[in-house]
């Protein structure tokens, strides 16, 4: 499935993101790779700019709501970086794991292609996409309740700080 692209015209703007592992394998649940993923997010909010409103990172996907005053760069750049960190934190913890995201060529690709990019125009549609992403873990039996899962905006002691919308 070929990736879906950000609108030129819509690059600076609020989106839905969801970012998959490559064949929906369970990935971030070891060896520290949600820091790989909070660090990277981290990076952009201190010196690129974007704003995350929420997220939650589950064991083969993260979804986020975030505006940048350039989306499809930040895609590219958290997908490069983050890939990168990844590569090397399974070479040295799970080497045998590798091969599940190299190709024929020993390319190798952990995210899917596709980011799933959604818009937000309307208060209504970015309050349900905040409700679906911090009742994701405990529609998937993780928690109880959404702020249990410590990887979410909903978890006021996570370390990934979520931004005010209204300061845009």
């Amino acid at each position: 499935m070929p990736s879906i692209r950000v609108p030129k015209q819509f690059n600076t703007s609020v989106y839905f993101l969801t970012f998959s592992i490559k064949n929906l394998y369970y990935l971030f649940d070891r060896q520290y790779r949600w820091n790989i993923l909070t660090d990277s997010l981290k990076y952009c909010q201190t010196k690129k700019g974007l704003k995350i409103f929420g997220f939650v990172f589950m064991l083969n996907h993260i979804h986020l709501i975030i505006f940048s005053n350039d989306i499809a760069g930040f895609i590219r750049d958290f997908k490069r970086f983050t890939a990168k960190k990844l590569h090397e934190n399974i070479q040295s913890t799970e080497p045998n794991v590798l091969g599940l995201f190299s190709d024929e060529s020993g390319t190798y690709e952990f995210w899917a292609k596709t980011n799933m990019p959604k818009l937000i125009e309307t208060q209504d549609f970015f309050e349900q996409k905040m409700q679906y992403i911090h009742n994701n873990p405990v529609k998937k039996n993780y928690v109880m309740r959404p702020e249990d899962w410590y990887w979410s905006s909903a978890n006021p002691s996570c370390e990934l700080r979520v931004d005010d919308i209204y300061g845009l």
